[in-house]
């Protein structure tokens, strides 16, 4: 049987391709890249289970598979808390969840948004508000890592084993607080302060280390503090006392070594879409812990009156006096912050 001259050219063409086409084949399939995430809280936290994980698969399925996210929760990876953000500037890991907050002043326009009597009460308010305004402020803050999302949670409450009606009631009592700014805010309003990373303080309410301490809802079953204290109280309404900000941050190598499509299914489910995601997580985990414990009977749930709101917000006037004189020596315009600040907490707050 004799070839075509068409035929030859056909089949020598695919011959010669061949070796070519499983080289690409190859490259594809070693393509696949996975990304380490580390943390802090345990693998059963509502973080963890409702808001990393969940991203991590759509990453996944976006991505055909070509991307994906392993999580390390707990600090399995080594180091303390406020070593995860050098651990994602450095490249120990590729992601880390952190708050900016574990290294004081380090990130100063970040604050704004964890000073008292700024942050809306619900999540879906803060966590947009948080990643447009970082979108223009933080970039010089940050310069050191690609950060994928910047955030912050719905209202925290005063837990504790002594009930809180007035700021009197706080008079002496050793708080944890979650943020230097909100360290301030509870001195200003009499109490002790105490800092330390969320996960050390089960041991130091049962040691009683600490008379009780600041957390949104959504944390409070991961750490066992329903079990621990046995007053729950909230700030009516918004402002809040208090918000804690967020960063996922990335390694700038490990983001730029990704292929254009990786780098853009990352982009594409980070930013203001993972903002959304982790409003509607808190609010809605918020929701359901707090109902839960109102449910149980085990604790008191309750809330400062509108009155006694009022004295707070001015007794913790100064601390944003402070804060503003302090970001000054640091070349920024903290009033113009604050209101940038408050008008998209507005605008998202109506949205």
């Amino acid at each position: 049987m004799t070839l075509s001259r068409r035929s030859f050219v056909k089949t020598t063409g695919a011959l010669l391709a061949a070796p070519a086409l499983l080289k690409s084949g190859i490259a594809r399939a070693q393509d696949t890249v996975t990304l380490k995430l580390h943390h802090f809280l345990p693998p059963v936290s509502n973080v963890h289970a409702r808001l990393l994980t969940p991203w991590a698969k759509s990453i996944e399925d976006e991505s055909q598979g070509r991307l994906k996210i392993q999580i390390f929760p707990a600090m399995q990876l080594g180091g303390k808390p406020p070593q995860l953000y050098d651990q994602a500037a450095n490249g120990v890991v590729d992601i880390v969840w952190t708050l900016p907050g574990n290294t004081p002043g380090r990130f100063p326009s970040t604050e704004v948004f964890e000073l008292p009597f700024v942050a809306a009460a619900e999540a879906k308010a803060n966590a947009p508000a948080c990643q447009e305004f970082g979108e223009t402020h933080i970039a010089k803050e940050t310069a050191d890592t690609k950060i994928l999302c910047f955030w912050a949670h719905d209202a925290g409450l005063i837990h504790t084993n002594k009930e809180i009606k007035t700021k009197e009631d706080l008079a002496g009592l050793k708080l944890r607080n979650p943020t230097r700014l909100a360290g301030e805010a509870l001195t200003a309003l009499g109490a002790t302060s105490v800092g330390m990373p969320v996960p050390q303080v089960p041991e130091a309410l049962a040691q009683r280390a600490i008379d009780g301490c600041v957390i949104p809802w959504e944390v409070v079953p991961s750490v066992k503090v329903d079990e621990l204290t046995k007053f729950h109280t909230a700030i009516p309404g918004s402002p809040t006392l208090y918000t804690t900000t967020f960063f996922l941050a990335m390694n700038k190598g490990s983001y730029e070594r990704l292929s254009d499509d990786q780098r853009g299914v990352l982009d594409k489910l980070s930013g203001m879409h993972f903002a959304n995601l982790a409003g509607e997580m808190w609010d809605t985990v918020g929701k359901e812990v707090g109902d839960k414990i109102k449910a149980d009977g085990k604790g008191v749930v309750s809330s400062i009156s509108e009155e006694e709101k009022a004295r707070w917000i001015e007794a913790t006037k100064p601390v944003h006096v402070k804060w503003v004189e302090d970001v000054k020596a640091k070349g920024l315009d903290g009033d113009a912050l604050i209101k940038t600040a408050q008008e998209l907490i507005a605008k998202y707050g109506k949205a």
